[in-house]
């Protein structure tokens, strides 16, 4: 669905300033002033931390322009948060799951109760809609009732933007797909499995993108894609990069449900189980909101000739 309507200069807002608050940020001044003015929330312990790290943080946020507004998503109540998401036109959530059960819930009816004109929720992942509740991944349900909040109502307009998996994190040791040090692919489900990964970076920039798009979209699942790959496909490109041989090895549904089974609160072992279903986990790039638009962007290829042939 798209309002007819051309964008006019609003207040954004970013929550949180992590790796893709951060993305975000940025993808959002770059395109100067049709964005409006931008504003990021972030916890007033941050804002005051001693650490240099921090405060360079905070340092390159201000050098973007952006004006930052303080409160604790995990403290402040539904009525609180509300008071500051209502100030602001769009609201985009950059809070992930680190922020521990029931926030993305209380964030979403924070934005409700405040009359936020657009809500774009932290949904920057697979598709939920497709995995459905029940899945080996429990955080996910939680996502969908977020969608289920926002399509219930039609006071405020939402837009969910699904990225696929971080680039970086499908070659995570600790995801345990690719061992660069023993030359394997540990396919999950099976060698022809699917997966869409898009970089944060890129993230960034195809949100700010969608959010300022002409004519508006509203009320929608918004796709993104930086890659779509099987694992023999991650296989073949790990060897064209480093120039050496994989191993390919597949773990199958079942072996990872039991593994899932033997440690059930092992929140990786429960992203593994729901990647290896291979259901709302891939789309076609050329149907996504780059593909559609040609704008580029960083495949997977890409990625690991910066950050791993040197390495």
């Amino acid at each position: 669905m798209q309002a007819g309507i051309s964008n006019v200069k609003q207040h954004i807002l970013v929550l949180g300033a992590g790796e893709l608050g951060l993305a975000v940020l940025r993808g959002l001044t770059a395109r100067g002033t049709e964005s409006g003015s931008i504003s990021v929330l972030l916890r007033q312990t941050r804002v005051e931390s001693p650490s240099l790290e921090k405060q360079k943080e905070i340092a390159a946020i201000r050098s973007l322009g952006v004006a930052i507004e303080v409160a604790d998503i995990a403290d402040a109540s539904v009525a609180e948060l509300a008071g500051v998401l209502g100030r602001f036109d769009t609201v985009i959530s950059c809070v992930g799951f680190g922020a521990g059960r029931g926030t993305q819930r209380k964030l979403t009816e924070a934005a409700l109760v405040a009359g936020v004109k657009r809500y774009v929720p932290w949904q920057f992942g697979v598709d939920y809609d497709v995995i459905g509740r029940g899945s080996p991944q429990d955080l996910f349900d939680e996502q969908l009732e977020v969608r289920d909040l926002l399509r219930a109502q039609s006071r405020t307009e939402w837009l969910i933007i699904s990225t696929g998996m971080f680039t970086s994190f499908l070659f995570d040791p600790a995801f345990g797909v690719v061992d660069l040090q023993a030359g394997r692919v540990n396919a999950l489900g099976s060698l022809d499995t699917a997966v869409t990964v898009t970089t944060p970076e890129d993230i960034g920039t195809l949100t700010a993108a969608i959010v300022l798009h002409s004519p508006r979209l509203i009320n929608q699942v918004v796709y993104t894609a930086g890659d779509t790959l099987t694992y023999d496909d991650l296989a073949d490109v790990l060897e064209r990069v480093t120039g050496r041989t994989f191993c390919r090895r597949a773990s199958s549904v079942q072996q990872l449900l039991a593994a899932l089974e033997e440690m059930p609160d092992d929140n990786l072992r429960k992203y593994r189980a729901v990647f290896a279903l291979g259901q709302g986990v891939a789309w076609d790039v050329a149907q996504t909101f780059n593909g559609r638009h040609g704008i580029a962007v960083t495949d997977a290829e890409g990625w690991a000739r910066s950050n791993l042939a040197r390495g």
